[in-house]
């Protein structure tokens, strides 16, 4: 049962305000490095003007503790616009969510929330990890589809496994050539319209004809590994517009359906199909937009949206249909567990929705570690924690919510960001960055009221520079950790309960990678200079791991690997399809881009339905059943 929100609260440490800024940090090999004067001095200046916040009154968020005794009465609104008139203390009874008080001198949000979040007793299960876009059938439009995830969750059903894991489905920039990184997209909010399974929207029947030559043209891209997104894309989208003209699949079901979704999804939908046609017409990315576009409140963009208002109701169709599709997908297998990225395109949807929350001249990334010597700058812009609070973070709750829709899980990336990000100025490398802390304890409380509204379990990408106390806090919270076999020291006997455990992830080697020595070949073909050190040391680890020696093959160490995972404590392991199909390419290698190896678009060398009858890939499903 979810736990109610008169339950006691884990105790953890009392984290920094936010907004503050670190002056030193402990590196991942456990060295104290200190940050620059002027690095500190960018990231604040950047922050714009603060002066008065942290002492403004009344505060605009308050975490909510039934019974708490107030400092000043103020009126009580609940969630659902009960007043509870004038009070002293919080009813010891307050339910979960966000509620509002109203003051003398303003409003405060009152966030009451479970202690803990949504985790079901007992579970233990293995999930397939998916790059959906690389996971084709034979009917596929030469891209991996809704129709794909509902085959592919099938199967997983029949093998025993109890969830599937996929990569991030959001929308890239409306663009002829889409970004194909997952973890790049413009909104978190809105799903890529390259989900969608043509043959499965409603109407396909009555554009037939015009479908048809699409459809042979879509299915002849499969003959390649490497995925066509822009051939794919003017593909698909050529087809729903014949659809949509002859009618929009528009029975009166669908119509009613379509309805609901629009006012389920509210504002942020219509503003969404109205940035996707502006997209069309002056080109992608916001910030290059006229002046009078790049706000999406003024005249203009209304204007605008009411000349264009079929192509904008076309674009709210297509999220539409999407949501039918993985609503379909989901109920078709395991437990769904979706992707969060840890930021958006800095011209895409939800900067320009946004803007005026986010910090100028400045993106996120990491500090630099033995894999990454110079750090990381990812390109994506950060909240400022002080004009996240004073939104009510409301960008926070709008994106768990789409994330969490029809899924039974969420697989949060990099996590450690909840409690600070690592932000880069503008012309500086990422070494010279600093550490911006984020309000911990109360983005994790509207973590959990948001996975118990969803009865979504949560895990947490907590890999890198970790800072102490930061795992026990998550994991008082019931958020699983992530333990990757690479890279524990400790013996998979000895890993704690709550934890998704896995070999890899999409940025590392598959086993048939570094087995063979493949990778080394594959990172060659980059450009960049192979890495044989850390190569020798993955291979190491899997010698020890699975107790193998050099003359076995790379399946003999799959079926090894993962045996060992099964059989530790675990809540959740994950193989991923690659090294079910003894891949020996890895979706992304980090810092490269280029002709030869293209990132994020290499499909599986196998459709699924050739996937769903290899005997390796049973033979590691009945291993993980063990």
């Amino acid at each position: 049962m979810p736990a109610s929100a008169g339950d006691r609260q884990p105790a953890g440490p009392a984290w920094p305000a936010p907004g503050s800024v670190d002056e030193s940090y402990v590196d991942a090999s456990g060295v104290r490095r200190r940050i620059s004067r002027s690095a500190i001095a960018a990231v604040r200046a950047s922050m714009g003007a603060t002066r008065g916040v942290a002492n403004a009154r009344p505060d605009p968020v308050r975490l909510a503790k039934p019974g708490l005794r107030l400092d000043t009465p103020g009126e009580l609104v609940l969630e659902d616009g009960t007043r509870l008139g004038l009070i002293a203390r919080l009813p010891r009874d307050l339910p979960p969510g966000y509620h509002r008080l109203l003051l003398e001198h303003g409003e405060q949000l009152l966030i009451a929330a479970p202690p803990r979040c949504y985790l079901p007793a007992g579970l233990r299960a293995w999930a397939w990890s998916a790059q959906l876009y690389a996971t084709r059938s034979r009917g596929s439009w030469g891209i991996g589809d809704l129709a794909d995830l509902r085959s592919l969750a099938s199967w997983a059903a029949e093998l025993g496994a109890g969830a599937l894991l996929i990569n991030p489905m959001g929308a890239p920039n409306p663009s002829p050539d889409p970004e194909p990184s997952p973890y790049y997209p413009s909104t978190r909010r809105y799903a890529d319209p390259l989900l969608i399974a043509i043959d499965k929207v409603p109407g396909a029947d009555r554009a037939a004809a015009a479908i048809a030559p699409l459809a042979d043209e879509a299915r002849s891209l499969n003959a390649d590994r490497l995925i066509d997104r822009s051939r794919v894309l003017a593909l698909k989208m050529g087809a729903l517009q014949a659809i949509w003209d002859a009618g929009g699949g528009g029975s009166q079901a669908s119509a009613r359906r379509l309805e609901a979704f629009r006012a389920l999804r509210g504002p942020s939908l219509r503003q969404w199909a109205t940035f996707v046609m502006l997209s069309e017409r002056l080109g992608a990315g916001w910030r290059a937009w006229p002046a009078g576009y790049r706000d999406p409140s003024s005249t203009q963009v209304a204007l605008a949206a009411a000349r264009d208002a079929q192509r904008v109701a076309f674009h709210e169709w297509i999220q539409w249909l999407i949501d039918e599709q993985l609503a379909t997908a989901a109920r078709s297998g395991p437990l769904l567990i979706t992707d969060l990225p840890v930021g958006f395109d800095p011209g895409g949807f939800d900067a320009w929705t946004w803007q005026e929350s986010l910090a100028s001249g400045i993106s996120i990334g990491a500090p630099p570690d033995p894999f990454s010597r110079r750090g990381q700058d990812w390109g994506l812009p950060p909240f400022i924690p002080h004009r996240l609070r004073q939104d009510g973070y409301r960008p926070f709750i709008e994106t768990l919510r789409a994330a969490m829709r029809h899924a039974g899980g969420l697989r949060i990336d990099h996590i450690l960001g909840l409690f600070r990000l690592w932000w880069v100025p503008q012309g500086r490398s990422p070494a010279r960055g600093a550490y911006v802390r984020n309000a911990a304890d109360e983005l994790l409380a509207i973590l959990a009221i948001e996975s118990h509204r969803a009865s979504a379990v949560v895990i947490g990408e907590d890999l890198g520079v970790v800072e102490r106390g930061v795992r026990q806090a998550l994991r008082a919270r019931n958020v699983l950790s992530t333990r990757l076999l690479y890279f524990e020291r400790r013996d998979p006997a000895a890993y704690p309960r709550p934890v998704l455990a896995a070999v890899s992830t999409h940025d590392l080697p598959t086993v048939a990678g570094v087995w063979s020595g493949a990778d080394l070949a594959d990172q060659a073909r980059t450009g960049l200079i192979p890495n044989v050190k850390a190569n020798d040391g993955l291979r190491a680890q899997l010698e020890r791991s699975t107790r193998l020696g050099r003359g076995a093959t790379a399946g003999h160490v799959v079926l090894a690997a993962y045996g060992r995972l099964a059989r530790s404590k675990a809540a959740l392991v994950a193989p991923s399809l690659e090294d079910a199909g003894l891949v020996e390419e890895r979706p992304n290698v980090p810092g490269t881009s280029g002709r030869h190896r293209p990132n994020w678009s290499l499909a599986l060398p196998m459709p699924i339905e050739q996937l769903r009858a290899d005997p390796f890939a049973a033979e590691l499903a009945q291993a993980l059943r063990r």
